[in-house]
């Protein structure tokens, strides 16, 4: 099994009620891509609660059988969808892909 684990740190915002909007926006469309994405085996979505400057707001983890499987949804244009609203509203991302 190969886990995708990602996280965002969203843009600044006038205040946090926007920033609250924008993370469940994102969340959602995340989470909205279960069973569009035959390849995607599982998919969890978490928001931080301890949200200090130095924190990332959101984290991603998914699983896959294979690397293979990992490649066609990076391209996949759902997933590509959901990656231009994430795009527009965070300024930094990192992941690690690892084999369980």
């Amino acid at each position: 099994m190969i886990n995708h684990i990602v996280l965002f740190k969203l843009r600044e915002f006038e205040n946090e009620d926007q920033k609250s909007v924008v993370r469940n926006k994102i969340k959602q469309a995340l989470l909205a891509l279960k069973g569009k994405i035959e390849v995607l085996k599982y998919m969890e979505v978490g928001q931080n609660h301890a949200l200090i400057t130095s924190s990332y707001d959101i984290c991603l983890i998914t699983r896959f059988e294979t690397l293979s499987d990992l490649d066609v949804y990076q391209v996949h244009p759902e997933h590509l969808k959901v990656g231009e609203l994430i795009k527009s509203n965070t300024i930094s991302r990192v992941a690690v892909d690892f084999e369980s």
